[in-house]
């Protein structure tokens, strides 16, 4: 097997027709399979995925979860099903064209010394000017405050070699941030920029708020400094304190000066809760992802297998 290609789904019974039309197209002289994985679909995904397979057996496979888990969970699965000399991870909606996939096989046949194809997504139109804001700032922060390096904007969908596949998979963490880790394990990786395309079926459920907890999920996965920060802030508010409070004593004592101490309290009461409450927050936050780690509960359920007791291509 050359390639294999993971498509996370959910929710997608308009596009994953579309996405296998476009892949056999842009495959035709390559040897792959597509790994569907269906992420707790409550539409009719799972039923289209059914009728791919019968349409296609050799090439087509499914995993369906027992509910949804997650993209995460759904590209540990495919990885962890993957059996080609390459691994692809493209998304299920259409807006990375499968077109590219032939470009990225040639580029890694032609390039004995680049591991990895990394897709960078341009400028998307049909994106509001702020979640693209949103999303430059995340990796100008997340940049400085990890150890590894994340590429502006680079994206889910690549390609890489089964070295870089097994070096992956040998991180067993539950909480798991993929750009994070493919940026951790390093290899030599070619990064390519990507025209995103339009959804054409479906609705998104990477809102605002998803996109925000996906943000505090990498950069509490992939950097400690928001302890250090938490800590340095709290004692620069202490330090504050007691600063001013000299100046007071010092206006009080010398000058004579009569002044209402009320606000002055109310004040320093509201910083001093809020001081806490935000190094208690990042605390929080550590210790829940602790939390889940200690449990090792799998990172995902899988409710049927399609096609994977097949004859495969060879």
């Amino acid at each position: 097997m050359k390639l294999s290609i993971i498509v996370p789904c959910k929710n997608e019974e308009g596009n994953v027709e579309g996405i296998y039309n476009k892949i056999t197209s842009a495959l035709k002289n390559i040897k792959y399979e597509i790994i569907y994985v269906d992420d707790g679909s409550t539409d009719g995904t799972l039923e289209k995925l059914k009728s791919l397979f019968n349409k296609d057996m050799l090439r087509v496979k499914v995993l369906s979860f027992s509910r949804n888990f997650k993209k995460e969970a759904a590209m540990l699965a495919g990885l962890q099903h993957a059996s080609g000399e390459y691994t692809c991870i493209i998304d299920g909606d259409l807006q990375q064209n499968p077109g590219y996939l032939a470009d990225m096989v040639d580029f890694l046949n032609k390039n004995k010394d680049y591991d990895e194809v990394a897709m960078v997504m341009k400028e998307r139109k049909a994106e509001s000017g702020f979640m693209a804001f949103c999303k430059k700032r995340f990796y100008k922060i997340i940049e400085k405050m990890s150890d590894v390096h994340f590429e502006n904007a680079a994206s889910d969908f690549r390609m890489f070699r089964r070295n870089v596949k097994e070096a992956v998979l040998s991180l067993s963490e539950t909480n798991r941030f993929s750009k994070g880790i493919f940026a951790w394990v390093g290899f030599n990786v070619k990064y390519l920029p990507y025209d995103v395309e339009p959804r054409t079926s479906g609705k998104s459920s990477f809102n605002f708020k998803n996109s925000l907890a996906y943000a505090i999920d990498g950069i509490l996965a992939f950097s400690t400094k928001p302890l250090s920060i938490a800590f340095t802030f709290g004692f620069l508010c202490i330090l504050a304190f007691f600063i001013y409070l000299i100046v007071l004593l010092v206006q009080l004592l010398a000058f004579n000066l009569a002044f209402s101490t009320s606000y002055l309290i109310i004040l320093l009461i509201l910083l001093l809760a809020g001081m806490q409450f935000l190094v208690i927050g990042f605390i929080g936050q550590y210790l829940s992802k602790m939390y889940t780690e200690v449990k090792h509960r799998p990172n995902y359920i899988i409710k049927e297998k399609i096609g994977f007791n097949d004859e495969t291509i060879l």
